[in-house]
């Protein structure tokens, strides 16, 4: 191997290892290898920033203003909420939700896809009296696989497609990936509906989750002890029969600031204390009134509302959140906003800080407190999605088929060739704004902005890696594995190695890696490189073996009130039935 091969692996090898790690954004861990890249002279300066004037990168950003349109103009909600029937079967419930939310997948970003769905799946739920374990876990696997099916779909085909016109002078067209796609996605939601869910481990399937929703996650939350409480004067532990029987937990006390050691078992509560305590929504409500404690920050609630008419909202973090990787503290959620965070979940740990200095991570479940007219605004500034129905924001319904039509125009010009796809999608995002259907406001606000740098960030790397024969070892490397063996045997060790990266790191991150050492393997065959390509394109999208694969399966970790452990058990068959259906299609549709 040269220097420059060299040091390009050792830089995805760190890469790799942070983004595994996790504790390191991965849009930072990019662009910090991107300046490193550079600093070393692996990429050229003048290539350094070339990648996010790419044409994946206007694309992806395009879509998702799009997807804000389709969803402001209620259009899709019109189709969602249509679909919803507590009284159905689990099967039943299971195979048309999870069919609603492939075919919205297909159009628009399967994260937006899963957002609409997740509180409409929570909320039959709760009224069935089953566990939402049961459909949550299938529902976000079947919006990942609905992007197979278009060029839009999925970030990996957007790669792909633009790889392959940067190679090869043609891209994929919009319905190219529909004949395997759909195949592979019309399989895995029958598999999720018929046969996944009942892979899941029997605690998730047998909880009775009629009286509690979210039973298997309790809250951490902090009261305060106000003035005439019943507590002050008694000691902690005076308090357990009460306490035990509403059904919570005091797991500590702050006294000016500072918590005090252990659970304070033997201290006297004095007024302005804050118990640190664990329990359900509800209980926790009922302690408050039982012990007359009072939230931290009611005072301030009372004088927003005026006439107190505050509430609870659940609401889960994503990646993009603003309050990822802080705390309500960092982003002043109390003083600026005026809505406290009364809770934290995070797959029912018991957390020893306090919550509100408490950082926070994708897929935790936060429960605020405030106005009610207030509680949406929020969940929306923070970039969270609501567990319940909450005004996030007023549907334009009379603009639904305007948006529609609007989309459907871009997509038609763009498939029949006579507009650039970035350019038609340009048109009907600017279209969207004019007419008020995505405000300006929305604009850069629907953009995920850590994707695109991540993407904007690999792309130099990749090329690098390409330019100076690093892809074309790993290609060997996967030929020389299988010497001897059909092309077809090949195709599926690629799709095998594929996915395997694909469920640890950022699908967008394993498609720029694996496109050129698909088209490189193709050559050493001598054979078609568009079967590879494509097989890149499904495998980099289906992870389903942890939670950190994709953004839905963490979405829905605390929700369901997953494990890690849980992912693996539908998604490893799952896995392997993609494979098992795509490879006969690849063969098929794209001869070698």
């Amino acid at each position: 191997m040269t220097a420059d091969q060299i040091t390009l692996f050792a830089l995805l090898g760190v890469i790799f290892a942070l983004l595994i790690w996790g504790r390191i954004r991965y849009d930072i861990v990019a662009f910090g290898a991107l300046v490193v890249a550079v600093g070393v002279g692996v990429v050229d300066q003048n290539e350094a920033f070339a990648g996010f004037g790419h044409p994946a990168v206007i694309i992806i950003a395009l879509v998702l203003v799009v997807s804000r349109g389709l969803v402001n103009s209620g259009a899709i909600e019109a189709v969602a909420r249509h679909v919803v029937d507590a009284s159905r079967s689990l099967f039943s419930h299971i195979a048309i939700m999870a069919g609603v939310g492939a075919a919205l997948s297909t159009v628009m970003n399967n994260v937006g896809a899963l957002a609409l769905m997740m509180p409409l799946d929570v909320q039959a739920a709760a009224k069935a009296g089953r566990s939402p374990s049961l459909t949550l876990m299938p529902l976000s696997f079947a919006t990942i696989l609905g992007g197979l099916v278009t060029l839009i779909g999925t970030p990996p085909n957007i790669i792909i497609a633009s790889f392959r016109e940067q190679e090869f002078g043609e891209a994929f067209k919009m319905f190219d990936f529909a004949p395997v796609g759909i195949v592979a996605a019309v399989a895995g939601v029958a598999f999720v509906a018929l046969i996944g869910w009942r892979l899941l481990p029997a605690e998730r399937r047998e909880q009775d989750s009629g009286a509690e929703l979210f039973e298997v996650s309790d809250y951490i939350a902090e009261v305060r002890v106000k003035s005439g409480s019943k507590t002050i004067g008694k000691q902690v532990r005076e308090l357990d029969d009460v306490v035990e029987e509403i059904g919570c937990v005091i797991v500590g006390l702050v006294r000016r600031g500072k918590r005090l050691p252990g659970q304070a078992r033997r201290q006297i509560v004095r007024k302005g204390d804050i118990f640190v305590i664990q329990g359900a929504p509800q209980t926790i409500e009922e302690l408050v009134g039982a012990l007359d404690l009072e939230y931290v920050g009611g005072d301030k609630h009372r004088g927003i509302v005026g006439g107190g008419d505050t509430g609870l909202l659940e609401v889960v973090v994503q990646e993009t959140s603003r309050i990822n990787g802080r705390s309500a503290l960092d982003v002043r959620l109390l003083y600026n906003h005026g809505v406290t965070l009364l809770g934290v979940s995070r797959q029912g740990r018991r957390f020893h800080d306090r919550v509100r200095q408490l950082k926070i991570r994708p897929g935790d479940i936060l429960l605020l407190f405030g106005a009610n007219d207030r509680l949406g605004e929020i969940a929306e500034w923070l970039g969270a999605l609501p567990l319940a129905e909450r005004g996030l924001q007023v549907i334009k319904r009379e603009t639904a088929w305007l948006a529609v039509g609007i989309f459907a125009a871009a997509i038609a010009l763009a498939s029949f060739e006579l507009v650039y796809l970035p350019i038609a999608l340009a048109g009907a995002c600017v279209l969207m704004a004019l007419l008020g259907i995505v405000p300006v406001r929305e604009l850069y606000a629907s953009i995920e902005w850590p994707v695109i740098v991540l993407l904007g960030s690999l792309i130099p790397i990749g090329n690098a890696l390409q330019e100076t024969g690093g892809t074309a070892l790993i290609a060997d490397g996967i030929v020389t594995l299988t010497v001897g063996a059909a092309p077809w045997v090949v195709l599926t060790v690629l799709m095998v190695v594929t996915m395997t990266l694909s469920d640890v790191l950022n699908n967008t991150a394993t498609a720029i890696v694996a496109a050129p050492v698909a088209v490189t393997i193709a050559e050493r065959l001598g054979v078609n490189p568009d079967p590879f390509l494509m097989a890149v394109a499904i495998s980099a999208s289906c992870a389903f073996l942890t939670p950190i694969g994709h953004k839905n399966n963490t979405l829905i970790m605390g929700p369901g009130g997953y494990q890690f452990g849980d992912y693996w058990r539908m998604g490893l068959p799952l896995e392997i039935l993609v494979i098992a259906v795509s490879v006969p299609m690849l063969l098929i549709v794209w001869p070698f």
